[in-house]
């Protein structure tokens, strides 16, 4: 291997950001407030599971789970199993993605999406806690509190909704383990998607 070829490789890795909050680590506590107007903090979900859904509906690969009813149909079958649902919207305004309440709830009831809320981030003071990335990116905690996914939604890093099928899900893959008292068989993986639209 090159010289060139060796430090451009040391380079990528140097480059690759330490998570800030690892699985198996507790997760960050927040406070955050609905398209409804409620208020949510983590810690009130306390003996549930959590998941949290980083999303934008201007972003190519969130639609292609949302214009698929591919994450309807994931939010409506965790929730209904008890787990706690949470997208959140961390666009500054001005940038791709953000919304007033009223749009999000317009735009929940047109793609007939069933989070338990949407949480509206526009100071991105919640994607800095747990340094989201990309939309979508997902969390899973447990519980107890703490991290037991973090990453992709699975691994088809793509805008077509043709890949959905035979696509491995991490978020099922880790709900159902846990849920099952089992290990989460990945318990992080990168994200794919549009970068998230940090306020400044």
């Amino acid at each position: 291997m090159s010289h060139r070829k060796l430090l451009s490789l040391a380079l990528s890795f140097a480059t690759l950001p330490a998570l800030a909050v690892a699985p198996g680590s507790p997760a960050p506590d927040f406070k955050g407030t609905d398209s409804n107007g409620i208020q949510h903090t983590l810690s009130e979900y306390r003996g549930k599971f959590v998941v949290l859904e980083w999303a934008n509906q201007g972003c190519p690969y969130d639609r292609k789970h949302y214009l698929s009813g591919s994450m309807e149909n994931l939010q409506k079958e965790w929730t209904a199993k008890g787990v706690v649902w949470l997208s959140v919207i961390s666009s500054a305004p001005g940038e791709q993605g953000y919304v007033t309440p009223s749009e999000e709830n317009t735009y929940l009831k047109t793609m007939h999406a069933a989070p338990t809320a949407a949480l509206l981030d526009p100071t991105s003071a919640i994607a800095r806690l747990y340094e989201a990335k990309t939309t979508p990116h997902i969390f899973v905690i447990d519980p107890a509190g703490k991290l037991i996914y973090q990453g992709a939604i699975d691994d088809k890093p793509t805008t077509d909704q043709q890949d959905l099928k035979g696509a491995r899900n991490y978020l099922n893959e880790a709900l159902t383990g846990a849920m099952a008292g089992k290990p989460v068989p990945v318990a992080s993986t990168r994200p794919y998607g549009c970068s998230v639209k940090y306020a400044h």
